[in-house]
């Protein structure tokens, strides 16, 4: 059984005063609500960068990039000088360097990494994002750095990988690590974290919708799943309390060409850094 206390929580919270807030504002009026919760919902927060990441940031040949279906300029990281490229995707909060230890042992078999700090995150501009933002730096990263022989992307990152790799491309190979799956799901849990009611969860989607000019529950995991015929592997914590774990036997599900592997004990966040996983990733990689 887990002992740590940490994975009891989630890896992102909420601050009480935004709860309180969006609360006050429900009774006042739930547009209002809605509006206020979505805007939050698009706001990452920008954490500092751990020390343990300094040689990632400081080894890797930073440059920027800028996605014309966006209009927005971003920060790609590019770590080693193989011609063998594996593309790494950050989840929401994230930034280019959080998948260090994945880099490091990708970098010691003979690849090159290249990852990015996704819109409003990391050394990139801007206040606010969203899944779509996501896959279209991927689609644009697949342009100007591929081709890559895989791909390996956390929670957020993982999902936006699904859905840009749907269709055929050079790919060979994707791993997704605690990613999210049912768009739905993900907005029911936000709009329980604010202790809003489900109403301004319905509000707040047809607006954020309205706004991206897509429907969001398309970019679930599971229905791009359906269309990936690469070998994916599909990593996930069962103590994980940020991204359940049936999510991922859902996304597997959906796999014409899926493998899974369950960890316990390493949360939505830990299991980056942990060393049978790794290994995991690299020989699925390494894997003919």
């Amino acid at each position: 059984m887990a002992n740590d206390k940490n994975i009891q929580k989630q890896s992102i919270q909420i601050p009480t005063q935004f709860i309180y807030l969006g609360k006050a504002l429900q009774f006042v009026s739930k547009k209002l609500a809605a509006f206020y919760a979505g805007s939050l919902f698009m706001t990452p927060i920008k954490f500092k960068m751990p020390k343990r990441e300094f040689h990632m940031d400081k080894e890797s040949v930073q440059t920027p990039l800028f996605i014309p279906s966006l209009q927005k300029e971003i920060v790609v990281y590019t770590y080693g000088n193989s011609d063998k490229k594996i593309l790494l995707s950050h989840g929401w909060c994230g930034r280019g360097t959080q998948l260090y230890k994945i880099a490091d042992a990708l970098l010691k078999e003979g690849y090159t990494t290249i990852s990015f700090d996704a819109p409003a995150h990391g050394k990139s501009a801007g206040k606010k994002s969203n899944m779509k933002e996501f896959i279209e730096v991927i689609l644009e990263m697949e342009k100007q750095y591929g081709p890559f022989e895989a791909a390996v992307g956390h929670s957020l990152g993982g999902m936006a990988l699904l859905n840009a790799y749907k269709q055929p491309k050079s790919i060979k190979k994707l791993v997704t690590v605690g990613s999210g799956n049912v768009i739905d799901d993900i907005i029911k849990d936000f709009i329980k974290q604010m202790k809003m009611q489900p109403v301004v969860g319905k509000l707040m989607k047809k607006r954020i919708e309205t706004r991206i000019n897509e429907t969001m529950n398309d970019f679930s995991s599971y229905i791009a799943a359906k269309e990936i015929d690469i070998p994916v592997l599909v990593i996930h914590d069962e103590d994980d309390v940020d991204v359940p774990v049936t999510a991922a036997y859902q996304i597997k599900e959906q796999l014409t060409n899926g493998s899974i592997y369950i960890t316990k004990g390493l949360g939505h966040r830990k299991i980056l850094g942990n060393d049978t996983v790794i290994e995991k990733i690299v020989n699925h990689i390494k894997t003919p």
